[in-house]
């Protein structure tokens, strides 16, 4: 949905997964896409490839989960990134070790003291406050140093969303700890200084009333946000929306949709043709991620596609997220009238793009 992807689940399954990946000591970036998110991502390539990088991708407001039903997109429900929290807080067994990175002076300090002052599923393993620099400033050996010696399992990041994003995509590879997230607004939920909005609130979309009378500085980034969205909306939403009702594929189209994957001297080709959705996307997703595991350059034909949808969408953009992170070449070409549309429908324009590195620049 408008360019980012979301990991359709609830929240049971996103604690699983996150106890999980501590469990195995598997690394695991989770990003909670919201509202601001969304809007930000539009224009900020960087902070949308951030999204794209991430392992975990959830829903964390509910205009987007209603956006999700609206698009017959199986969203059970929103996943907070607070509400993760705290389901980690409450649940069982041994507890996860957790490092606050940045908020104010003196807010984290008070947030682990308050998360140890109780046995809980979770248990502060320390914590920094490293003011208002830059993203490199932040970045230092001794700093990272400082918090893989700590033991920390769960790293949560409190930099504002695009610096904490990208303070992630910087420094995940040096981090020992499983987990790591920005999750702003939790240091300040936990230290006190800012208080949550009641579960009614939170279940019927009205947090930000809430969040805006602790916060009363955030009603201007909500007022610009509510404009945007609503632009999205209408360009994108309700289009997509009218065609889903009005050219459903039968089962017949999705029983002959095709996928053809083969190596080349210049890489990995993938061709689709016919119909293809979240129904019958499964030999997609294993061609795609054979594509990913070959570490070569992508090219992939679109030109036969009749229906497509935003699960198959979601599935091309990790891919080519994929290559530029690795600096491969991929490229999109051709691409049928119907699946440019519905690509532009989903906010995936970009995805259509070659890769940098297909037309002779560095990859970051």
């Amino acid at each position: 949905m408008f360019g980012l992807p979301f990991d359709a689940l609830g929240m049971d399954e996103a604690v699983s997964m996150l106890r999980d990946a501590v469990a195995c000591q598997r690394a695991c970036f989770l990003s909670t896409p919201n509202l601001n998110f969304v809007i930000a991502a539009q224009a900020d390539e960087a902070f949308r490839n951030s999204v794209l990088h991430s392992d975990l991708s959830v829903a964390d407001g509910m205009p987007l989960v209603w956006v999700a039903r609206l698009l017959r997109i199986p969203m059970p429900e929103r996943v907070a990134g607070s509400g993760l929290f705290e389901r980690l807080r409450e649940s069982a067994g041994r507890p996860i070790a957790v490092y606050f990175f940045g908020a104010p002076d003196g807010v984290a300090e008070r947030a682990c003291d308050r998360l140890n002052e109780v046995a809980s599923g979770l248990h502060c393993a320390g914590c920094d406050s490293p003011g208002f620099g830059s993203v490199e400033e932040m970045s230092g050996d001794e700093r990272i140093a400082r918090i893989n010696a700590s033991g920390a399992e769960f790293v949560i990041v409190s930099l504002g969303a695009r610096k904490g994003q990208a303070w992630i995509e910087r420094n995940r590879a040096s981090l020992r700890a499983p987990l790591v997230s920005h999750l702003g607004a939790v240091v300040n939920f936990v230290a006190g200084t800012v208080s949550r909005a009641p579960l009614w609130m939170q279940r019927t979309g009205l947090e930000w009333l809430w969040r805006v009378k602790e916060e009363p500085g955030l009603w201007r980034r909500y007022g610009s946000d509510a404009m945007a969205f609503a632009k999205l909306l209408l360009a994108q939403t309700l289009p997509y929306a009218i065609q889903l009702r009005l050219r459903s594929p039968t089962r017949a189209q999705l029983a002959g949709a095709r996928v053809t994957a083969r190596a080349s001297a210049g890489g990995v080709e993938i061709e689709l043709g016919g119909a293809w959705s979240a129904d019958n996307a499964a030999p997609l997703r294993t061609a795609l991620a054979h594509a990913a595991l070959a570490s070569a350059s992508v090219s992939i034909n679109l030109g036969q596609i009749t229906h497509l949808d935003s699960a198959v969408v979601a599935l091309i953009a990790l891919l080519r997220a994929h290559c530029v992170c690795q600096g491969l070449a991929y490229l999109a070409e051709p691409v049928s009238s119907v699946a440019r549309q519905v690509f532009g429908y989903c906010g995936a324009g970009y995805v259509l793009r070659p890769s940098p590195s297909a037309i002779g620049v560095a990859p970051c």
